[in-house]
């Protein structure tokens, strides 16, 4: 079982890394017919927020994020604001600190009373090592969403 894990932090870390690779570290806004806009900071703030709601509030634990970044971009919401480069900066290094804290707090097995849930995808988390597998599905779906808003901001 602790392989699978390693394999899906793994996959998490490398999806994660294509992005930066991908992007260039550049913030892109879009406009949306609704006017609130859209940008890639959104989706990669919402992955970190929902990996802390997965894996630390269904075990009543605290998150690595604060509360307000957590409210700002937990599943539900949408884009409000644009962000400024030094927010981007810090959901960039949130994308990996807060993974590199994960595997350390599954070592030490503090996910003890993890609660299980359904997501909205219908996928039945039962305990961390269910969530854990769930997210590289969940990242890798918010990255090809932010990707394919690349290529399309970037033809000529």
């Amino acid at each position: 079982m602790k392989e699978t894990h390693a394999c899906s932090k793994y996959f998490m870390h490398i999806s994660r890394k294509l992005y930066n690779h991908e992007t260039r570290n550049r913030i892109i806004e879009i406009s949306t017919p609704d006017g609130t806009g859209e940008y890639q900071g959104n989706d990669l703030g919402h992955m970190v927020a929902a990996q802390e709601g997965i894996c630390y509030k269904r075990s009543g634990l605290q998150t690595n994020i604060t509360e307000d970044y957590f409210n700002t971009y937990k599943p539900g919401t949408k884009p409000e604001r644009f962000i400024d480069a030094e927010e981007f900066e810090l959901i960039k290094h949130q994308l990996f600190s807060t993974l590199e804290q994960l595997d350390t707090d599954q070592d030490a097995g503090v996910f003890e009373n993890y609660g299980a849930f359904v997501t909205r995808y219908g996928v039945e988390l039962r305990n961390i090592e269910d969530a854990i597998a769930f997210l590289p599905f969940h990242d890798g779906f918010h990255i090809g969403y932010v990707m394919s808003i690349m290529k399309l901001v970037n033809q000529d």
